[in-house]
């Protein structure tokens, strides 16, 4: 299988299935002499990992983290960073019953076509349990980038249930289950997804992230523009399905005097007047703040009743069990701040590279 490794110079291998014995992934090009240690990485894991609240799926497990290599007394060596999970909670015997079926909406059908064996425990490799080594490469990536950038995510819309962007704070995302900035919204949201699990099915969400205190210069034209590498790493995400930059889709209602961002120089300091371009110009970073935002689909294994076909190509029926997430989107959040931050990390390490 290829395409299980991202990035150029800071470049990130993962491996493992959702019901394997571990979870790893190899994280390359990270500079000597940074200081990094296990409870550092764990504390980004946590953010993600499940059965935190009963809003997410009830599978328990710590996603504790061991570095294998790569790190000698806490200091990088500039050697490749080896990362280990290892999977507890795992209850194979809920695939048991559907494993000679496709699961509608998942990577069943596509899998078995493709390599003519798949894992059916949990989906094995397309599960989205593989990205708490995203996580994990995340927070090393954010070590490349220092203090200065700021990577913020938000979960700001629920199904048709979105936030007031008035009531944006960004204090209020540690204090709840929803990664939400708009407190106002959240005994709706509560109530939503309580009623959406009762049904035996599930709602997809909206993300944005802001990433502030990104240096100018970020991005390589043509093809690896920063907005191709950001819809690259965020897409690759188990269950998005879209995602924009700046003013994104809207674009296409806005004049051209609405759409520009115009500049303005005081005090030979250089500003703009908006950000409809999300932080980006030619693809290339222009020292705003990068904004943007990416849709979750419904967690595609429901309680709901639904039509398929088995591996011996017969219609049959379907009903997903197990522990799943009502709100996907809800731990997706975490995961799209450390794809953003490997984007950058690598882009960073190799506008380096052009100087030296």
């Amino acid at each position: 299988m290829t395409g299980s490794s991202f990035g150029k110079i800071f470049k990130v291998t993962t491996w493992g299935e959702s019901h394997g014995e571990a979870l790893g992934c190899v994280v390359e090009g990270i500079p000597s002499n940074i200081k990094l240690d296990a409870n550092y990485i764990q504390s980004f894991l946590d953010k993600r990992k499940p059965g935190q609240s009963k809003f997410t799926t009830q599978r328990k497990e710590n996603d504790k983290v061991a570095i294998l290599s790569g790190v000698f007394k806490g200091i990088t060596t500039g050697t490749p960073i080896s990362l280990i999970i290892e999977n507890n909670d795992v209850k194979s015997k809920d695939y048991n019953d559907i494993k000679n079926k496709f699961r509608p909406g998942h990577a069943d059908y596509t899998y078995q076509m493709k390599y003519g064996i798949r894992d059916f425990r949990g989906g094995g490799r397309a599960s989205a349990r593989e990205t708490a080594m995203r996580v994990a490469a995340g927070a090393i990536a954010q070590k490349i980038l220092g203090n200065k950038v700021k990577i913020r995510g938000a979960l700001i819309q629920i199904g048709k249930e979105k936030i007031n962007y008035d009531n944006w704070d960004w204090n209020q995302i540690k204090k709840n289950n929803f990664f939400c900035p708009d407190k106002s919204v959240l005994k709706k949201w509560e109530k939503y997804i309580k009623e959406v699990r009762r049904d035996g099915s599930s709602i997809g969400a909206m993300i944005e992230i802001n990433v502030s205190g990104v240096p100018i210069g970020l991005g390589e034209p043509v093809f690896n523009k920063i907005d191709a590498m950001l819809a690259q790493g965020i897409m690759s995400i188990p269950a998005v399905k879209g995602f924009e930059i700046g003013s994104g889709l809207k674009s296409a209602e806005l004049r051209g005097e609405e759409n520009a961002d115009e500049i303005i120089s005081k005090n030979n300091k250089v500003s703009f007047k908006s950000n409809n371009a999300g932080g980006t110009l030619g693809g290339i970073t222009s020292g705003q703040d990068l904004v943007i935002r990416f849709a979750v689909k419904p967690t595609s294994s429901i309680l709901k009743k639904k039509s398929t076909i088995n591996v011996e190509g017969k219609n049959t029926y379907i009903t997903t069990k197990g522990r799943h997430d009502p709100c996907v989107g809800i731990r997706a959040v975490p995961i799209g701040e450390a794809m953003v931050a490997i984007v950058l990390a690598d882009l960073l390490l190799i506008q380096k590279s052009l100087k030296n």
